[in-house]
């Protein structure tokens, strides 16, 4: 009985240090599944597949050849997703998690600039004609069009932004 009791002592210790963790502001990694908007969560947006996800040692296998640069700059998992717009174009949606807020500086300031337009997204992000680039906390968001078509930047960027409030919740 004595043994009882104080098992179910420890058992509450531990449950009032993580509440009053949790209180004080700790920050807890989300779900990488969590990340990615249900269907019509951001307008007109479908999900279209399951999302995907590579740790660290098998991130080749998805990105081979360019593995090497996110690993360096301590990507430690990539989930992806496709989804659709309004039956108009197909998009893939990567989250890079990183180790820490410089990996995504990192790579997204190591991205090509030219005709992007900068707007106002997560830590800095860069809209294409068929892409969007941006980085919030410790993640860096890639949304990559298959094709071309009149409105993308646009929606590109409500998706990105449903994705943003996603990390920060």
């Amino acid at each position: 009985m004595t043994r009882m009791l104080h098992l179910l002592c420890a058992a509450l210790s531990v449950g009032c240090c993580l509440l009053l963790l949790e209180g004080a502001g700790c920050h807890r990694e989300p779900d990488a599944y969590a990340l990615f908007p249900c269907s019509n969560e951001a307008a007109g947006w479908v999900k279209s597949g399951e999302t995907r996800t590579f740790e660290a040692a098998n991130l080749w296998k998805y990105i081979d050849g360019e593995a090497e640069r996110y690993l360096k700059a301590g990507v430690h998992r990539l989930s992806t997703a496709d989804y659709k717009y309004q039956k108009k174009f197909d998009v893939v949606v990567d989250i890079y998690s990183m180790e820490s807020t410089e990996g995504p500086k990192k790579i997204f300031d190591s991205e090509p600039t030219g005709d992007e337009k900068r707007v106002q997204l997560g830590d800095g992000a860069r809209l294409y004609d068929q892409s969007l680039i941006f980085r919030e906390r410790s993640y860096l968001v890639r949304i990559t069009a298959y094709q071309p078509s009149s409105g993308m930047p646009q929606a590109l960027l409500e998706l990105g932004r449903v994705i943003e409030e996603r990390i920060t919740r």
